[in-house]
């Protein structure tokens, strides 16, 4: 270690030092499919309507933006209303630079020192990161053991033995893709009364016909929080956009913790017009669906134990090395996601081409990287 390295880590943050910052590998390969992006690009009619917009936008850069993003706040609104069939109003609305920054503002208002945050493992990785780097206490919750799943009356067990202060649940869930049983989100809110519960919904737009949206229940509970996102559903990663559905009073919580004009007039102004065009944007949806059960299908034929998804992508089991099958793809361009799970991988449903060029891939390891599960597979 270099002189600078060790002073700057003689300075840092005790709780801090040794931790390697998060990221997925961002590498130049064919086949991208590790990240849970939307391959499609912006369809040519958004992107024009974008840069129109944007024209009139630039000459004004020397003002701030609007620090409470009115008309971002009602077209997601409108938005809602006609995806989820909830009316909500713009007070009950909030939105940062990706769901990340808006849970950040969730753990700033209601975390914090002396206090925890419980999530069930495995699930998305930023939750503990964020709860951690604010200074709170994170609580690995349990799942279900080989099929990750979540009951309600465990969850409630938990929940009322850890007395958080958050309770961080997802549906559809990531690593799994599975969704929430609907049952556990009241069963949580019931056990957990002193905590504030977020129900990431990141990829609610993928999910199967039937799923329940806990935007439903949000008129009724006061501590609960939705947060969504537009980088999967409306291939929108890189204009970072995400945002979360509450009672107006925790709304106005977050102003306390937002840092001044967080939102920039492009960044206002790109998700508003893309939310003008939500059908054009949502109409890669049904056909990622499709590649998706064709993921779940096709690796099951090969020997593989994929789960169930309501998602963009598909966890899959089976591997007798994860590591040395993730490398093997990657030797033949295809990029998949190791989720720290053993025996398993994370692969996004891609284009139609991507996940034939997976597949091919797989075939052609499966009689030496994949064997039917043991007993530690799933573990």
């Amino acid at each position: 270690m270099t002189d600078a390295a060790g002073e700057v880590q003689r300075l840092l943050r005790p709780d801090l030092r040794g931790r390697t910052a998060y990221g997925a590998p961002q590498l130049d390969v064919p086949v991208c499919l590790n990240t849970n992006e939307n391959s499609y690009p912006v369809p040519d009619v958004v992107v024009k309507a974008i840069l129109d917009a944007l024209e009139d936008d630039i000459a004004g850069l020397n003002r701030y933006p609007d620090r409470e993003f009115t008309r971002l706040r009602s077209a997601l609104a409108a938005y809602l209303e006609k995806q989820a069939g909830e009316v909500f109003t713009p007070e009950q609305i909030w939105a940062g630079n990706g769901s990340n920054e808006v849970l950040s503002h969730i753990v700033q208002a209601f975390g914090g020192f002396g206090r925890t945050a419980l999530g069930f493992t495995p699930s998305y990785s930023m939750h503990p990161i964020i709860c951690e780097t604010l200074g709170t206490r994170w609580i690995d919750g349990a799942r279900e053991q080989g099929t990750f799943g979540l009951a309600p009356d465990s969850a409630a067990q938990q929940a009322a033995t850890h007395d958080p202060s958050i309770v961080f649940l997802s549906s559809p869930n990531n690593p799994t893709g599975t969704a929430l049983p609907f049952d556990v989100i009241g069963a949580v809110l019931g056990a957990a009364p002193n905590a504030v519960v977020v129900v990431d919904e990141a990829y609610a737009e993928f999910a199967r016909p039937g799923t329940r949206s806990a935007l439903s229940l949000v008129a009724e509970h006061p501590r609960l929080v939705v947060t969504r996102t537009m980088s999967k559903a409306f291939a929108f990663a890189g204009g970072r956009l995400g945002y979360l559905v509450a009672a107006p009073e925790v709304v106005d919580a977050l102003r306390l913790v937002r840092l001044p004009y967080h939102l920039s007039t492009p960044t206002q102004t790109i998700a508003r017009v893309a939310l003008e065009h939500a059908d054009l944007m949502l109409g890669t949806v049904e056909a990622i669906k499709e590649q998706r059960d064709r993921l779940v299908r096709e690796l099951a034929e090969l020997g593989g134990t994929p789960l169930e998804s309501d998602s963009n992508f598909v966890l899959f089991g089976g591997l007798r090395d994860e590591k040395a099958t993730w490398q093997a793809l990657l030797d033949d361009g295809v990029l998949v996601r190791d989720v720290g799970i053993p025996h398993h991988l994370r692969v996004t449903a891609g284009t139609p081409e991507e996940t034939a060029a997976f597949l091919r891939a797989m075939a052609a390891l499966a009689p030496t990287h994949l064997a039917q599960p043991t007993g530690d597979v799933a573990s």
